[in-house]
């Protein structure tokens, strides 16, 4: 597999293509100039349709006979973050980051792409979808969900839907396989408390909302923790808290928003039964009203079987495959584009020997020679799919061609990309 090329001054276009993306980030459905940079690059490679969703890109490569499709997938937007990086391509958009390694999966898209285009699968084809706004505030929409009604992919299937994301836990070299389950469900919600305003040196005439709330975020944090049982994975957050408008007054209203991350559906409906009976009964006990409101609800990303297989099958003595027993409880709303068909979303290694930092911090950085490693695992995994080397059994399930449905043990530390150890 040959590389992207370099550039007359030796940086290689990889990280070129990185870092301009890292110093011109953008918010979510605001992404123009990211889309302006990406389709000049791409526009030489295939179809390219602009205004996916608003601001997002699809780039449709065909080979010369049918055969399976594949979807690859990259977020585009970046993160409300300050850049705390003095690095010469840190964000020159005050308050906004890439801090969440979306340069990185653009760039690792767009390479894929240029060695697919360089080199066109006899058969089938594959599309590369330039997604806006995977990071999603309160109440707001989610960019896949937005693509999946735009009429380029609405109503589409694929043999495969393949994604990634940087993975600081994991050192550059390493791609990470969850073995089902890659991403937990979120369910965002608002507790606002109603209650009724009064001055400070007459409180029996007032419903003290911020009392009310307080009590509340305690209760909530003890239930959640008492109705799960010892084997369930879950995170519970209360992330922001505001009320009253005096110092001098009784307030009449506050509000908390929060998030539940689950993996197993049972779990996830028990605990958010739990959080609403909760507020409603701490709110009735004070004589305060309560409005309760969930959002952003995100089911888990699943991995396919036979895509988890294919990856065990393909990628091991091209970098190091580290089989992820126990799930994260980060989310993607890469979780809606499974129905799109099959996906596999994978954890890129970005860590290098000087350490890094965690995701959504503005000190978060990359080891770039993790841009090599993504490209090479979307490159092979999709031409895979591409040469058939999915079977299917007499039983309907599809595995890898050649390869055993059980997951191998991870391969050695020694087991890395050529781009990494040269």
């Amino acid at each position: 597999m040959g590389r992207v090329a370099r550039g007359h001054d030796g940086v290689d276009e990889l990280v070129r293509l990185r870092r301009q993306l890292h110093r011109h980030p953008e918010l979510r459905f605001t992404e123009h100039r990211t889309a302006g940079t990406l389709a000049e690059k791409l526009q030489p490679f295939g179809r390219l349709r602009t205004g996916i969703a608003g601001t997002g890109l699809l780039l449709e490569l065909e080979g010369s006979l049918p055969g399976p499709s594949v979807l690859l997938r990259a977020d585009m937007d970046a993160y409300p973050v300050q850049d705390a990086k003095t690095a010469p391509y840190a964000s020159t958009n005050a308050g906004v980051c890439h801090a969440c390694g979306h340069d990185v999966h653009m760039t690792v898209a767009y390479g894929t792409a240029a060695r697919l285009a360089a080199a066109p699968p006899a058969r089938g084809s594959v599309t590369v979808l330039f997604q806006p706004a995977e990071e999603i505030p309160f109440g707001e929409t989610s960019g896949a969900a937005a693509v999946l009604v735009d009429e380029a992919l609405c109503g589409r299937r694929f043999d495969a839907v393949l994604g990634l994301h940087c993975w600081p836990d994991l050192p550059v070299g390493a791609l990470g396989v969850d073995r089902t389950t890659a991403m937990a469900a979120k369910d965002a919600f608002r507790v606002e408390v109603l209650g009724r305003a009064a001055h400070a040196a007459t409180p029996a005439l007032g419903r003290d909302a911020i009392l009310g709330l307080s009590g509340m975020v305690n209760m909530l944090h003890a239930a959640v923790a008492r109705s799960r049982n010892a084997d369930e994975l879950v995170a519970f957050n209360i992330g922001t808290i505001s009320g009253g408008a005096s110092q001098s007054q009784v307030a009449g209203y506050a509000e908390a928003t929060g998030t539940l991350r689950t993996l197993d559906e049972g779990t996830r409906e028990r605990l958010k039964t739990v959080i609403e009976r909760v507020a409603r009964q701490q709110a009735a006990a004070l004589d305060l009203g309560v409005r309760f409101t969930w959002a952003n609800e995100m089911p888990p990303v699943r991995n396919a079987a036979e895509l988890v297989a294919l990856a065990h099958a393909e990628l091991p003595g091209l970098m190091q495959v580290t089989d992820l027993a126990v799930p994260p409880l980060t989310t993607d709303d890469f979780a809606l584009l499974g129905a799109l068909g099959p996906s596999l979303y994978v954890k890129l290694g970005v860590t290098g020997e000087r350490g890094g930092a965690p995701l959504h911090s503005g000190s978060f950085d990359v080891d770039e020679r993790c841009l090599e490693v993504g490209v090479t695992a979307f490159e092979r995994l999709t031409r895979a799919v591409l040469d058939g080397r999915l079977t299917v059994d007499p039983t309907g399930s599809a595995t890898a061609a050649g390869a055993a449905v059980a997951v191998p043990a991870p391969a050695g530390p020694d087991a890395t990309v050529a781009a990494v150890t040269a």
